[in-house]
């Protein structure tokens, strides 16, 4: 390692000891800096969201079904509900239909299944009744509650059609904002050497440099297999760049750990992406996850050591980590992919029991701000699951009871939040930390005092839970909000998503692990200025701890797998898509000149 660092250490030690003789460079570099900071943010940024945010995603047409009169209904999905109720994906309004009629879906390979939903009217295909599922193929009518749908792949014009609006949908190249970002983190490491002086850490340049180049390589390799619409990945670098600048100014001496969690996150990222191309795996998978999820915090509350009050850290050989973390990907796989087939109001009995063990173990824990996000995750995949408002408001009821109980056993725990709201008034005590913070939020106005310049990182978990305060205090409002904006942003796609989604895996996934970013940042935000309690979560990608990065590159994964844009998605296989396709144009080329094959035969032998 010295014989890697000792080039590095000579070329700092020489800008350090200039610096040094020239103090007046460095003060006239960070009074400029620090209005180009904001500006080369949002050059970052600006593409990345208005990509994610303003382009339409035409819905993917996996075949349709075509009424008595030839009107044609598309089918988008790979899970389709049919009946009268508006809420249904294929909707036909004839007295005889149930509300949720059928379900038509479609496998891994191409196959596709007709399921009766208890419908009154009764399913049929090609005149046969449905008793609870039939396999269904293209040509094949079926027959729901006496009107016929026959089942049909696009026409080739449509496809084509389709194709070309898809095409215009090609999302926007990434590589200026990655340019810009490359910019930002050469001015942000120089920034935090000069505010480091002679004591400035040579990993600081190293971690930097190191975060640049994984980043452009992950591009260059992801772009020379045709992929494209890197936004999502733009702005978690940019904000694993925050968190680097973080670390540099209130722990030096970890930016090694949290530069190796970024890389072992993108890892993470990468693999949990490619795994989830196949559902059938994922659904095989899912009581593992469930297991990995409760065995995980159950090991913490046995072998873990208490920090801050609670006992959410394991140590071995000297490194500390969190599986609190990594149990949040475990537990959205597995409620994601509970249930055997959707569609039926069936219970959640097993979600349920599986979301009361693990908000129990953490309340063992008393890591209640954790307790807190898995408990709205599990409200987001409950609701996407069931859209029973009424089980939802049971369950709620039963989450506030089982709370007074906790606070019944364990009343110290309303003492971490008398001073909410109140922390002026116990400046000193309970609101020691949130009042450092806002002061310290405030000294830094809107573009900060410059990156190292601050005084917040001397205040207990400074770079991890008041993190938001450090943002502002040294990089400014600007650029803090602008973090908040874009974890805003990937919540708010995985919503869009929702309209165009393949699977409703996907869906739930990615809506889960949107809410549960978006919560936590919300927690962390809030509570270090003292509009919420001070729960002690992290800032999704910003906040320094190794485990905490890690897991929010892994829930990543679950929204880059929503995206159906043309090679937006490595999570998304397309083989079994083009052999369909293949199959549909056959088959609609059948269907549109049904004498084809022999003319073609007539004209051969002639």
């Amino acid at each position: 390692m010295e014989l890697v660092t000792a080039p590095f250490q000579a070329a700092l030690n020489a800008v350090t000891a200039w610096l040094a003789a020239n103090p007046l460079a460095g003060a006239w570099y960070t009074a400029i800096v620090r209005f180009l900071f904001p500006v080369l943010a949002v050059l970052i940024l600006y593409r990345a969201v208005r990509s994610l945010l303003r382009i339409p995603h035409t819905p993917e047409t996996w075949g349709q079904l075509s009424l008595p009169n030839g009107t044609p209904l598309l089918l988008t999905h790979w899970e389709n509900i049919i009946g009268r109720g508006k809420t249904a994906d294929v909707y036909l309004n004839y007295p005889s239909i149930s509300r949720q009629h059928a379900a038509l879906c479609r496998g891994e390979t191409g196959e596709w299944t007709v399921y009766d939903l208890g419908s009154k009217g009764g399913t049929l295909v090609n005149g046969e009744a449905v008793d609870g599922s039939a396999p269904v193929k293209l040509g094949d009518t079926i027959t729901l509650g006496g009107v016929p749908l026959v089942f049909l792949p696009q026409t080739v014009a449509e496809r084509e059609e389709l194709e070309r609006k898809r095409l215009a949908e090609r999302p926007a190249a990434m590589w200026p904002s990655f340019l810009w970002l490359t910019v930002f983190q050469v001015l942000a490491c120089l920034q935090l050497v000069i505010a480091e002086g002679t004591e400035a850490s040579v990993w600081v340049p190293l971690s930097f440099l190191g975060l640049t180049a994984v980043m452009w390589l992950y591009a260059i390799i992801l772009r020379c297999t045709h992929c494209v619409g890197f936004e999502m990945e733009t702005i978690a670098f940019f904000l694993s760049t925050l968190s680097l600048a973080v670390t540099a100014s209130s722990a030096p001496g970890s930016l090694f750990k949290q530069f190796a969690a970024i890389v072992l996150g993108l890892v993470l990222f990468l693999v949990l992406g490619l795994f989830l191309r196949d559902l059938g795996r994922v659904r095989k998978s899912r009581w593992c996850m469930a297991a990995a999820a409760m065995g995980l915090l159950g090991i913490t509350l046995v072998l873990g050591n208490a920090k801050y009050g609670a006992v959410n850290w394991i140590s071995i050989g000297g490194l500390s980590f969190q599986p609190s973390e990594i149990a949040k990907i475990c537990y959205i796989f597995a409620g994601s992919a509970t249930l055997e087939r959707l569609f039926h109001k069936r219970n959640i009995t097993l979600f349920i029991l599986l979301t009361g063990v693990c908000i129990g173990l953490l309340g063992l824990m008393s890591d209640f701000g954790t307790a807190a996000i898995f408990f709205v995750t599990f409200l987001v995949i409950a609701y996407l699951r069931s859209g029973d408002w009424a089980t939802l408001t049971l369950i709620c009821g039963g989450a506030v009871f089982g709370a007074g109980i906790i606070v019944t056993f364990k009343p110290y725990i309303l003492s971490r939040f008398a001073s909410w709201g109140h922390a002026w008034e116990a400046a000193s005590t309970t609101g020691y930390q949130q009042t450092r913070t806002m002061s310290a939020a405030a000294s830094g106005g809107l573009l900060g005092m410059g990156g190292g310049n601050g005084w917040l990182h001397r205040i207990p978990a400074a770079d991890t839970d008041l993190v938001f305060g450090m943002l502002c205090e040294e990089w400014g409002l600007l650029i803090a909000v602008l973090a908040v904006v874009g974890i805003i942003t990937l919540a708010i796609f995985a919503v869009r998503a929702c309209r165009v989604g393949r699977s409703s895996y996907y869906i739930i996934a990615a809506c889960a692990a949107g809410s549960l970013l978006v919560f936590q940042t919300c927690l962390n935000v809030f509570g270090s200025v003292d509009l919420l309690p001070l729960t002690g979560v992290t800032f999704p990608f910003v906040s320094n701890g190794g485990s905490a990065m890690m897991s929010v590159w892994g829930l990543l994964a679950f929204l880059k797998a929503t995206d159906t844009r043309e090679n937006a998605s490595f999570a998304i296989q397309r083989k079994p898509q083009r052999q369909l396709t293949e199959e549909a144009r056959r088959m609609a080329e059948a269907v549109e000149d049904p004498f084809g094959e022999e003319q073609e035969a007539d004209h051969e032998e002639d």
